[in-house]
């Protein structure tokens, strides 16, 4: 780990345990370089860091301000989609479409998205912003004869709406996994990832009620944006 990237760490451990609490000013780059024993152009790097992760503005003239780091809820067990959630919380974020293609399922995606060989698909790759920072891509597969007038402009607005209410389909259920990746490339550009090597990675299989199987997505989420939930009831044993 490089040394900008060591400082960061440390001072965002700092600012987690209010050493440097929400709405106090960090130090400045000069008192940071002889505080910690590093160079002014560390520093800088460091804190464009901690300001990528959400955890410090920079404000001209006055310094970088700790700020509060906002984490949305996601729920997991609901089959919600992106746009009743931005509408249920109240978020502010707009949908960037990155790819929109027809393709036919090979030997290799068909084992990742469940789809048989030969299967005619839409794939789209769309980047969720969420409060101006890029927070989400999500990746996805809809077999195309379910929806046969899908467009770029339906998928920047809301695929669901369009399924349900225009094509008439009934979205019933959804089969997901849950897993910390590694951060490719793609997550690395559309996301703008610092120094986190890591995303969390929501794959699912989406079924119609008649049991087909009508999209395969996967969501990969920064790890600062989204706090991950779930309702559980415990299941009583009848003695």
């Amino acid at each position: 780990m490089k040394k900008y990237q060591q400082l960061f760490k440390l001072i965002e451990q700092e600012i987690l345990n209010d050493k440097y609490p929400i709405g106090d000013y960090l130090p400045s780059e000069h008192e940071l370089s002889k505080q910690y024993q590093v160079s002014r152009d560390t520093v800088r790097k460091a804190l464009n860091l901690l300001q990528k992760a959400g955890l410090i503005e920079k404000i001209r003239g006055q310094g970088s301000k700790v700020v509060q780091q906002e984490q949305i809820d996601f729920p997991v067990s609901k089959l919600t989609s992106y746009r009743e959630l931005v509408q249920q919380l109240g978020i502010v974020s707009t949908t960037n479409v990155i790819r929109f293609e027809k393709l036919t399922i090979d030997k290799k995606l068909s084992k990742v998205t469940g789809f048989p060989e030969h299967c005619l698909v839409w794939r789209i790759i769309r980047q969720r912003v969420v409060d101006n920072v890029a927070s989400v891509l999500d990746i996805d597969y809809l077999v195309k004869d379910l929806a046969p007038a899908l467009t770029r402009e339906i998928a920047e607005q809301s695929i669901y709406d369009y399924l349900e209410h225009q094509v008439g389909l009934d979205i019933a259920y959804a089969k997901k996994e849950i897993t910390i990746d590694h951060a490719t490339d793609q997550d690395k550009i559309l996301l703008n990832i610092g120094s986190d090597q890591h995303v969390v990675s929501v794959k699912s299989q989406v079924y119609l009620a008649n049991g087909q199987q009508f999209q395969y997505t996967e969501s990969r989420h920064k790890l600062e944006k989204f706090r991950f939930v779930d309702f559980a009831r415990r299941h009583k044993e009848k003695s």
